[in-house]
This record gives structure tokens, sequence and C-alpha cells, in this order.
């Protein structure tokens, strides 16, 4: 990978924070978008903009078929069986709650719900509220202290009553990259439904969706050089079909009468109102920007620098690192004795560092881990190994300054 060239097509990777050149390690919260992507959400409203898949007129057949090129894109990224499995949202957030009060109909008293314990609150809360809608019980796959899953645990937990599994492919606080297709396997074995939050995986790896077998598949875009506010739903259409939709009014719908409603075939029945039509575009266009830069050099170089990273950071006695699964994407979450992880990015930032400190939308593995928080060094296929090595130079200054 020509990483000169490629860092020249991220803008902001050039800019300077605090009259420092900026380091940037939040990838984990949200990726740099590339010009190729800037350029086509400036191109979509500079020559087309227009509404989608209710207008005669040229602009918004225009932006009708870019709209829908994206999802044709999408689809062949996850290796989807049809377009239609294919839903956009706001972001994975959406996406699960689009599922779960999709299937709170289908449960009745004696059903569960299984999550695990290193989930995102994205992952979390909206099978809570679920759950208590339902009357229904949540239970929890305990972690271990390497930052793994205790899957001995796993066939104790699944039962004929367990309707669905959600599990995080890559975790965003510890960079654990799950077995989920070992935990997909446990699940079908007693007819429940899988849901895999692929947040953090999408920038760093290529899910086959029908090789996983999953039933769900959700993700945002902005973590892989797209903007905010556009996301995934991937379903197999059979469980899709079945959802209750979350949302009603506009596109979503077949008829409407004051009797009664029908709902439109899918995906257009889980896409209640505008969508945000520039981003599932520019969504298309960091999609295929990726793959031109290719999957196995991206993950190859990631795995590279994490384990730079890794051995740098070992280097400081007073550093505990915390996630360290033989399997790992991306993250190195740490936290220095005696120090609290917001003094630590407060001054980090002042020497141009951006990182991510505090509970990462994660408190149970912290509280799991009692501790505070964590500092979150996250890297992308653009970050350097000399960034690393700036950031372990700024890293021991400020530890020497808190103490």
């Amino acid at each position: 990978m020509d990483i000169t060239h490629i860092r020249a097509d991220y803008p902001l990777l050039g800019v300077k924070v605090n009259g420092k050149p900026l380091v940037y390690f939040d990838n984990g919260a949200t990726s740099q978008k590339p010009k190729q992507v800037l350029d086509s959400i400036q191109h979509y409203y500079e020559t087309y903009n227009a509404n989608i898949h209710r207008g005669v007129h040229a602009l918004s057949q225009q932006a009708t078929d870019a709209f829908e090129r994206a999802r044709a894109t999408v689809q062949v990224h996850l290796n989807a069986a049809a377009s239609k499995e294919i839903i956009f949202t706001s972001g994975t957030t959406h996406a699960i709650n689009i599922v779960a009060n999709g299937l709170v109909a289908q449960w009745q008293a004696g059903d569960r719900v299984l999550i695990t314990a290193m989930e995102h609150h994205s992952n979390i809360v909206p099978w809570q509220m679920a759950c208590d809608r339902a009357g229904v019980h949540l239970d929890v796959l305990p972690m271990l202290p390497n930052g793994t899953l205790d899957l001995d645990q796993l066939p104790h937990l699944l039962s004929a009553n367990t309707k669905i599994v959600a599990c995080t492919h890559i975790s965003n606080a510890l960079g654990t990259i799950n077995p989920i297709q070992e935990i997909i396997r446990q699940a079908k074995s007693v007819g429940a439904l899988t849901l895999i939050d692929g947040a953090q995986a999408v920038p760093h790896l290529k899910p086959d969706v029908q090789e996983l077998d999953c039933d769900f598949y959700v993700f945002s875009g902005h973590k892989m050089g797209a903007p905010t506010g556009i996301g995934i739903l991937y379903g197999k259409e059979a469980e899709l079909e079945k959802l209750t939709p979350f949302q009603g009014g506009g596109e979503m719908i077949a008829t409407v009468t004051f009797k009664k409603t029908t709902y439109a075939c899918l995906p257009h029945r889980l896409e209640a109102g505008t969508p945000n039509i520039e981003g599932a575009i520019a969504l298309g266009t960091a999609i295929e920007y990726l793959n031109t830069l290719g999957w196995d050099a991206i993950q190859q170089r990631e795995d590279d620098l994490l384990h730079y990273a890794t051995q740098k950071l070992s280097l400081f006695p007073t550093c505990k690192i915390y996630g360290s699964a033989d399997q790992k994407s991306g993250v190195l979450s740490f936290l220095p004795a005696g120090i609290h992880p917001y003094d630590l990015g407060v001054l980090l930032d002042k020497m141009g560092i951006a990182v991510r400190t505090g509970h990462h939308c994660a408190q149970p593995v912290m509280d799991y881990f009692n501790i505070p928080g964590t500092v979150r060094m996250s890297l992308a296929f653009y970050n350097t190994t000399e960034e690393i090595d700036y950031f372990m130079t700024c890293l021991d200054k400020a530890i020497t300054m808190l103490s």
C-alpha cells in the first residue's frame, strides 16, 4: 500500500491541532473520509439533488438510480442473496432497534434473549427495552479476564426458549474478534435467530453474510469512510418479512385509508420517510474506495500496526492493556496506574493526538474490570508507525506529568 498516496486522499489528516500535526487514533469512534466520498456528496447536491422513488422527473430518476446502485454495492459487499435484503438505516443503533422492536410481537412469556458481556450499549439497551415490553428474560454470556467470551457457558445459556442471540463481531472497547461463526452455529442448533453487530468489523474486514449464515448483520457507514447518519441492516428475506415495521409514514406503505394501511414490499416497508440519500450514495462510494485498496491489504496493514503499537506500549510498566485475545483488530485499550483516562486524553490532545477516553459505551466491560474507563487507541490502515512512535513519546511525557 502506498500510504503517502492514500493519506493524500484524506484532507483532514493534514490539519494541525493545537499547533501540532494531527495524529488521529480515534477511528473506532468515526473514521476520516476520503475526498472521493466528500466529492460524491457535493456532486449529488450540485448536479442531481432530488427526492427518490416518488418522482417522474429526470433529477428524481437520477437520484433514485444512484441510491439503488448504492444498495446493490452493499449487497455485493456483504454477499447478500438479494438487494431487498439490504435496508438503509441511520446507523447500527437504528438497525438494532428495527429488529428488536420488530420481534417483540413474536415473543411470549418464557422466551429469552441472549447477548454478551462485551456489547456496546447499542446492543444492550434496545434488547432490555424489548424484553421489558414483552416480559421476557435477558441472558448474558459472560466474559473472561483476557477479554474473550466464555464460550463454555454458551450451551448452558441456550435453550429452545432462546429467540435471538445478539453479539458483536469485534468489541469496540477491547478489539476482540469474536468467534461468531461458532456462536451462530450453536444458536441455530436451538432454533434461535442471530444478529451480529458489525460496526467495528466492517472497517477492517469484509463479512460474507451467506457464509456466516447469520439472520441479521448491522453496521454504520461512518466508521468505514462514509458520512454519519447512514447505516445498514442486512436480514435474510424471510426474517425481514416477519418483522413488524418499527416506524410508519411515507415510502413504507402500499395503500393507506383511514380504516387500514397495507405495507410495501421489502426493502421499502422498513425504510419509512425520506432517507439519507446522499449518505447512502456516499456509503457506496466508500465501499468502492476500500475495494480498490484490497481487503487483504487493509487487514494485514492494520494487524501490523496493532502488533507494533502493542509491542511499544508493553514497554510501559505502569500501563495495563485491557483485551489480550489472540484474535484482535484495530484497538489498543489501556490505563496507566493511578491516572484517570480523561486527564491523559486532555494532555495527549495538547500534543495533537486524538484518542478516545472513558467507558466507550461499554460500561459493563469497565465494571467487569473495576475501572472508570480506558484510553483507547484505535487504528486504521492510513495510520503509520511514525505516528505510533510519536504517540509513545507523548504518552511518556504525559504519564510523567500526571505522576
